[in-house]
């Protein structure tokens, strides 16, 4: 298990992150911003505990997905499938997702809200993943948001398995800090 806390002048975070079957204990002000992470551990199967607040909702949801993606890189055990891709329909809305959670953090992509955009990229950047989204099509602002949200869990579920091999041509990768 991997709990994180984060305090800043504007975000008080604290969560516990762990690969289970995606169980989730969130208390956030902010209701859709809390739908999006119980949605997030549900389709990914991670075990979410969290509790946050802050003084605007961009730097709730910026801070949210950081501690999520930092507690998450700490968990990430050895032998993982590392790619994932899922394809998630919800009513009009259509919306792939595909993931690397391979040490190279990248995103792409662009969904109807600027703020979930940047939770997106945010969550990404601090996992050390490549993540692209792409929004096939869909009317509905919700919609779209929480299919972005679904496949992106969906794609990280896949790409947290146990896998035979690396897959990857450089074999594995070892890092060791020297301080």
């Amino acid at each position: 298990m991997s709990r994180l806390e984060r305090v800043t002048k504007e975000t008080t975070i604290v969560a516990d992150v762990r690969l289970g079957t995606g169980v989730s204990n969130v208390v956030i002000g902010d209701r859709f911003l809390a739908h999006m992470v119980e949605t997030l551990a549900r389709y990914s199967g991670l075990d979410i505990d969290i509790e946050a607040n802050g003084d605007l909702r961009h730097h709730l949801v910026e801070d949210v997905a950081i501690v999520l993606a930092q507690a998450l890189k700490e968990e990430l055990p050895d032998g993982i499938a590392r790619f994932g891709s899922s394809l998630i329909p919800m009513d009009e809305a259509l919306v792939q997702a595909a993931i690397d959670v391979g040490g190279r953090p990248y995103y792409v992509g662009k969904i109807p809200s600027k703020l979930y955009t940047h939770f997106l990229h945010s969550f990404a950047n601090n996992l050390d993943a490549t993540l692209h989204v792409k929004v096939m099509r869909g009317e509905d602002r919700h919609h779209v948001v929480e299919a972005a949200i679904k496949a992106t869990g969906m794609a990280l579920r896949q790409a947290l398995v146990p896998a035979e091999g690396v897959f990857s041509t450089k074999g594995v990768v070892q890092q060791e800090r020297l301080d």
